[in-house]
C-alpha cells in the first residue's frame, strides 16, 4: 500500500474530469491525468498569459467580441499546464468518492489524443494505491471546493484537509480514527435530518443562515424585509485580505429534497444581486439541486460576468458541524428582523 509521504506539499489543486465523459478509470489505469481543449496545441509553446488565452480565443471562441469566456477556460488550462508542478497533489472528484494523485512529470501533448479531446496529459503516481476516499472524510471546506463547476481550482490552502483524509484511509483498519469520522458523519445526518424536518420554519432558516455567514466572518449581516425583497434573503458583507470589501446576497430556501431547487431560483438571485450591488452570490438551500440549477449556476460562471455557489442541505449540515452549533442555537431562539 502506498504511504503517504510525511512532507507535504506546497501546492495542490481540484480536477474534475467527467465533464461529458467520465475519464477517471482510464486516467486510474494509465497513471495520467488529464484535460481538454486539444485544440488549442500551441499552449505549452508560450509563457505568456496574454498568448496563452489567445490560442485557447482562436481554438475555441473564435466569433467572442470579447475574452471573458476564453480567459475563463484559459484560467483552468494554466493551472493544469503551467502551475502544476512535479509533487503537486491533485483531488480527482469521483461520484461519492474522491482520488489523490501526486504529480510526477511535466504536462505534454499528445497529438494522437485529439480524437477525445484528452491531447493535454500529466504523468502521476496515485497515492493511497489509486483507491478512493469516501467524500463523507472531508471537511467541509473540502468538499465544497470538490463542487467547483470548472474543470480545476486551487486548493493548497487545503493540504491539511487532503492530507487528513489519506492518512485515515492509509491507516489500519484498527488504527483508522474511525470515532471521529463516524461521529461527524452522525453528526452530518443528523444535523440534515432536522434542518429539514425539526423546528425550523422558513424565517427560522433564514436566522440560521444569517447567523452561519456573522459566524463565518460577515458582518452587517441581514435579512432582507419581505416588502423589499427583490430576490435576496439575506445580505452581509465579508473583508478579504483586511481591505478588499466583498458583498453577499443569499437566497435561503427551505426545502425538501423534492422537488429541488430549480433554475429559476438563480435567476431570482441575479436579479437580487443587482438590486443589493451585490459582488457574490449564494443559494442555501435545506433540500436539493435540480440539473437546470447547476447547469445555470456553471453557465453564469464561465460568462465571467458574476460568481455564483450553491449550497445544499448536505453540504450546509456539514458546515454547521465543522463550524460549532452556535448558529443553531441563534436559530432556534430568533433575533430581530429587519424592517
Amino acid at each position: 500500500m502506498t504511504q503517504l509521504r510525511s512532507d507535504s506539499p506546497e501546492l495542490a489543486y481540484v480536477l474534475r474530469m467527467s465533464h461529458g465523459r467520465d475519464r477517471v478509470p482510464e486516467a486510474l489505469s494509465s497513471g495520467e491525468i488529464v484535460i481538454g481543449w486539444a485544440r488549442a496545441d500551441r499552449l505549452l509553446a508560450t509563457d505568456e498569459w496574454k498568448d496563452f488565452r489567445q490560442i485557447i480565443k482562436e481554438g475555441y471562441h473564435p466569433d467572442e467580441k470579447d475574452f471573458r469566456r476564453a480567459g475563463a477556460d484559459a484560467g483552468h488550462a494554466w493551472r493544469f499546464l503551467k502551475d502544476m508542478k512535479p509533487g503537486s497533489w491533485v483531488v480527482v472528484p469521483h461520484g461519492n468518492e474522491f482520488f489523490v494523485a501526486e504529480v510526477v512529470g511535466p504536462a505534454r501533448y499528445e497529438a494522437s489524443k485529439i480524437g477525445d479531446d484528452s491531447a493535454y496529459r500529466r504523468t502521476v503516481r496515485w497515492l493511497n494505491a489509486g483507491g478512493g476516499v469516501p467524500r463523507a472524510l472531508a471537511r467541509a471546506a473540502l468538499q465544497s471546493r470538490m463542487k467547483t463547476y470548472g474543470t480545476t481550482a486551487d486548493a493548497s490552502d487545503l493540504i491539511g484537509d487532503i492530507a487528513e483524509c489519506l492518512d485515515a484511509t492509509l491507516r489500519p483498519a484498527a488504527q483508522r480514527p474511525s470515532f471521529g469520522s463516524d461521529l461527524r458523519g452522525r453528526l452530518i445526518r443528523e444535523a440534515l435530518q432536522e434542518i429539514r424536518g425539526g423546528r425550523l420554519d422558513p424565517f427560522g432558516f433564514e436566522r440560521l443562515v444569517s447567523a452561519i455567514l456573522r459566524g463565518t466572518g460577515g458582518t452587517s449581516v441581514q435579512i432582507v424585509p419581505r416588502k423589499n425583497d427583490k430576490g435576496a434573503d439575506i445580505t452581509a458583507d465579508f473583508r478579504v485580505a483586511g481591505a478588499l470589501s466583498l458583498r453577499v446576497a443569499v437566497q435561503a430556501k427551505h426545502y425538501q429534497p423534492e422537488p429541488p431547487v430549480g433554475r429559476d431560483v438563480i435567476q431570482q438571485l441575479i436579479a437580487g444581486m443587482d438590486a443589493e450591488e451585490a459582488d457574490f452570490g449564494i443559494v442555501v438551500t435545506s433540500g436539493t439541486f435540480a440539473q437546470d440549477a447547476v447547469d445555470c449556476a456553471r453557465e453564469i460562471l464561465q460568462s465571467g460576468q458574476r460568481r455564483v455557489e450553491l449550497v445544499d442541505g448536505e453540504q450546509l449540515a456539514a458546515i454547521i458541524v465543522d463550524c460549532g452549533l452556535g448558529a443553531v442555537a441563534v436559530a432556534a431562539h430568533g433575533e430581530p428582523k429587519a424592517g
